[in-house]
């Protein structure tokens, strides 16, 4: 007699919850470690470590998933995202947008009374993490490739079948700063820099709602792949200008919603009877029947 299947929302639920708990279980190990061993979280240090692994629940959470699903000779989700050709033009272009938004809302604080970016403080910046190599290195791997095929990736396509994006965000960016509260207590971080309980603090946890939003239109659109360009821009551009003043902070938010209003109005619709297409964590494992997709 065939093996009875389950049902495909039952699935999706499992599936979710397991990618919560390898992902929050994971990563919140590795800062427990952090926060137990003390010190600055810098290269060389022994807090720096488990402090870098930890970025990479999410992604140890998708891989999860994508296993499991393979094993199980399940379809890709309906709401998935694969990689196209086009968002070798696309990405770029999205991360450029997201950049100009972060500068525009840096310019503007300073015109109200905020620190003007500084470049000299910019090449401080670079030199403490080993120059301008190590630094680009370290903000796509810490941040937007450890996260991007997790957050987007894999929960995104499987919360979309039952929800809309707008609730997805709000959902999602509400997860993400749960994610993020261990970082607040490791010295050297930009959430320690920032504090818990302070306007600077707060503002970076609801900042997650808006940023969420605009990685999902920039999965949207063009994949991981652009998720992982768009967070990236972000990150770098407000290290870089060294953001931590909350009126930036909050200006930071109305530009990324400004951005994301555009987004949405230029966009075009998708339907749910179309091909949809895989983000690299759902893409075929490699193998020697296989290629290798960027």
């Amino acid at each position: 007699m065939p093996t009875p299947q389950t049902p495909a929302p039952t699935r999706r639920k499992t599936d979710l919850m397991l990618f919560m708990l390898v992902s929050f279980g994971m990563s919140w190990a590795c800062w427990g470690t952090a926060i137990a061993l003390g010190g600055p979280a810098a290269a060389g240090t022994p807090t720096y470590v488990p402090f870098l692994l930890g970025a990479f629940g999410p992604l140890a959470g998708a891989l999860v998933i994508r296993i499991r699903r393979r094993r199980r000779g399940e379809p890709v989700p309906e709401h998935a995202v694969r990689f196209r050709p086009a968002a070798l033009l696309l990405a770029p272009l999205l991360m450029l947008a997201a950049s100009a938004a972060v500068l525009a809302a840096a310019v503007i604080g300073h015109a109200a009374g905020d620190p003007a970016p500084s470049w000299s403080d910019t090449q401080d910046t670079m030199r403490s993490m080993g120059g301008p190599a190590a630094f680009l290195v370290s903000m796509i791997i810490s941040g937007p490739l450890s996260e991007e095929p997790g957050w987007r990736g894999t929960a995104y396509p499987r919360m979309r079948a039952t929800m809309g994006r707008f609730r997805i965000a709000l959902v999602l960016g509400v997860i993400w700063a749960v994610w993020h509260m261990p970082l607040f207590f490791i010295d050297g971080t930009v959430q320690n820099d920032l504090g818990l309980a302070t306007p600077g603090g707060v503002l970076f946890a609801v900042g997650n709602i808006p940023m969420a939003m605009l990685v999902t239109c920039a999965y949207e659109r063009a994949g991981v792949l652009a998720s992982i360009a768009v967070h990236f821009a972000v990150n770098t551009t407000m290290v870089l200008l060294a953001v931590k003043t909350p009126a930036t902070q909050a200006l930071i938010m109305g530009c990324q919603i400004i951005l994301i209003a555009l987004l949405l109005a230029t966009g075009r619709r998708r339907t749910t009877g179309q091909a949809m297409d895989v983000p690299p964590a759902e893409a075929p494992l490699p193998d020697a029947r296989d290629t290798v997709r960027a």
